[in-house]
């Protein structure tokens, strides 16, 4: 199947030279000028991955962002002229997947795309049996966490960094093998943006009443322990 891409951008030029780039891959994309049309048609479409412009008119990208994982764990990569590390954690904390900045390059957000696609596609053909630790169950097969039985909602980066994690409990994983694990061998993405996405899969766990799953080691990086979760 063509994947079918959403291009969320309201600069004519800009979107020009996405489309141009994105065909020449073969992929089907869609083309949304405002927050608005974005939301619907993403409600509509269904595509398999959005490029979220964050300065857009009606409902700026942060909010299209913010109420898309209220619903989707589709993948987003922002495309944002706001180059402060702030302004692209803030994006990544609302559940974005990658980012690229203003003035950027055409194949290298191709390159990007590619990963994220295939990294999705990945996630979808693995048909391990679920994980299971406790009342904790990590289904890789069906892309779901339940805790209790209760579904919790994770992005597609927050689930694969627990699945990182959980594969292999007790060890633990410096910022970088956590990066490149759930972004990919090449990204460009700050070490930092791995403490805002364990800090919003912690707190899902702990909405879900599944505390003590993932550990802190200081200096170091994080760790999943069962054993203790389980006490």
């Amino acid at each position: 199947m063509v994947p079918r891409i959403l291009v969320v951008e309201d600069d004519p030029m800009t979107v020009e030279l996405i489309k141009t780039y994105l065909e020449k891959e073969h992929w089907q994309v869609i083309l949304a000028n405002n927050g608005r049309d974005a939301l619907d048609l993403a409600r509509e479409r269904q595509p398999d991955l959005i490029i979220l412009d964050l300065m857009i008119p009606r409902v700026d990208g942060l909010d299209v962002c913010r109420i898309l994982r209220s619903s989707s764990d589709v993948p987003i990569v922002m495309l944002t002229a706001r180059t402060t590390e702030d302004d692209i954690l803030l994006g990544l904390e609302l559940g974005a997947d990658d980012y690229i900045t203003k003035p950027f390059s055409p194949r290298q957000l191709v390159a990007r795309v590619r990963t994220a696609l295939r990294r999705t596609r990945t996630l979808q053909r693995d048909t391990a049996e679920n994980m299971t630790f406790g009342s904790l169950s990590i289904s890789l097969i069906r892309h779901e966490v339940q805790y209790d039985q209760k579904p919790i909602t994770l992005t597609p980066r927050e689930f694969k960094l627990l699945v990182i994690m959980a594969r292999e409990p007790g060890r633990v994983f410096s910022r970088q093998q956590l990066l490149e694990g759930a972004f990919g061998p090449d990204t460009e993405s700050l070490e930092r943006t791995v403490d805002y996405h364990i800090m919003n899969l912690r707190r899902k766990l702990d909405d879900a009443q599944a505390t003590g799953y993932i550990q802190t080691v200081f200096g170091v990086g994080y760790r999943f322990s069962a054993a203790q979760a389980a006490q």
